[in-house]
Formats: C-alpha cells, sequence, structure tokens
C-alpha cells in the first residue's frame, strides 16, 4: 500500500521543479478512477489568453475539446498514453456525468469565501478544481431532470453558478490553459478507489447559502 500512496504522489507532483507530469496525471484519472478523459486544444502559442482552436471569441481558451471531440473521451490507458505521448503539453479534458463526476462551479473570489464559510461549518466537501477566474467543486453524477428540480425549488441562485453535468466537461490539474495554470484547491486523498464527491443537492444548497451570506451572488464572469 505505501508504495501505490508512493507512485500517486510521485504522478500528481511536480518535477523537478518543472512542469507537472501531464501524462501521469492523465493515467491516474483514467486507467485508475475511471475517469474519461481527452486532451484540450492547447492554448494559441501566439497569445497566452486566445485560444488554439478556430473561434476568435472563445470563451474557455484551452480549455476544451476539440480534435477529437468530446465523445472520444476514453479510460483506456492506452489511449491516453499515446494522446500525451503525441501532445504532451495538451491540458487534460474530463467529460463530466455518466461514471465520472460532475461540478458546481462559481467565480473564485465567491469560491474562496464560499470554502472558508463551508470549513467553519463543517461541512464535508471532495475535491475543488480551481484556475484563475473558477473554482469547480466536484459532485456526484446527476441527471439534468434531478438538477432541474433543485433549482426549481429554489427561491433564488445565483446567476455566478454554472453546472458541468452529462454532456458536459472540466479541465483539470495539472494543465494550463488561455487562463493560467488549473490546479487542486483541494486535492484528491490518496487511495486506491476513485475520490469521494459529495451530492450535487448538499452542495448547491450549501453554496447558494454561502454565497447568499458573503454577499457574492450577483452573476460574475
Amino acid at each position: 500500500m505505501r508504495e501505490i500512496l508512493g507512485r500517486r504522489r510521485r504522478l500528481l507532483s511536480r518535477r523537478n521543479g518543472g512542469r507537472p507530469e501531464l501524462l501521469g496525471a492523465a493515467l491516474t484519472f483514467a486507467a485508475e478512477w475511471q475517469w474519461p478523459v481527452l486532451p484540450g486544444v492547447a492554448p494559441d502559442p501566439q497569445g497566452r489568453a486566445r485560444c488554439g482552436c478556430p473561434d476568435p471569441e472563445c470563451t474557455v481558451p484551452g480549455a476544451h475539446p476539440f480534435d477529437p471531440g468530446l465523445l472520444a473521451a476514453t479510460t483506456d490507458p492506452r489511449m491516453v498514453r499515446w494522446w500525451w505521448t503525441n501532445r504532451p503539453g495538451a491540458p487534460i479534458v474530463m467529460a463530466t456525468g455518466g461514471k465520472a463526476p460532475c461540478a458546481v462551479s462559481l467565480p473564485a473570489l465567491g469560491a474562496a469565501r464560499a470554502l472558508a464559510l463551508l470549513d467553519k461549518r463543517g461541512m464535508r466537501l471532495g475535491p475543488v478544481v480551481a484556475s484563475p477566474t473558477r473554482w469547480s467543486l466536484l459532485v456526484q453524477p446527476y441527471s439534468m431532470e434531478q438538477l432541474g428540480e433543485l433549482l426549481y425549488a429554489k427561491d433564488f441562485v445565483p446567476g455566478s453558478l454554472r453546472f458541468h453535468g452529462e454532456g458536459g466537461y472540466l479541465a483539470l490539474p495539472p494543465s494550463e490553459t488561455g487562463q493560467g495554470a488549473v490546479r487542486w484547491e483541494r486535492a484528491p486523498l490518496p487511495g486506491s478507489a476513485s475520490p469521494w464527491v459529495p451530492g450535487v443537492e448538499a452542495v448547491v444548497d450549501a453554496v447558494v447559502d454561502a454565497l447568499t451570506r458573503t454577499g457574492v451572488s450577483a452573476p460574475e464572469l
């Protein structure tokens, strides 16, 4: 067991003070945790804030699938190894839903305040993915019907919340996108199985309440 935990730490750690090992992380997600992944489109080398895809107004530069498309996401380690051997700098994109986690995302400032409040309350959270502009809380897979009923039952839902469900995607650490590095704000705990994630209802209830209480409830980027 000690050897397994040490291997996972090495796969998710930085090597020689340089960039994290994307291939190692992608293999951990796909082969060990059964999260389907695929390489995202790289940021435009001519402009950090631009995307390498044909859309000049891309809203998620370097953080989305393009070629191959989202339906190509896989847990096959051979395919993952081939992709990142040929595209070693490609962002890691997870197809959300199905057997993989979904996510609830919100602006970074509001997320930091919300997480601080939830920590004080002792709420258990799963992994949290952070980019310079938004943080994403991983949750159990949910259906659109389940999400619709959950949101309909609420008097108010901040316009800054976004939901990554079935048919969606999310860039995972240690990707580098057009908006900056993607990292773990709350890293998955080492273990032999896929990381634990909470249900979407508990997270939405807590986040909506926390955003309202901290005054960060208006629509943001």
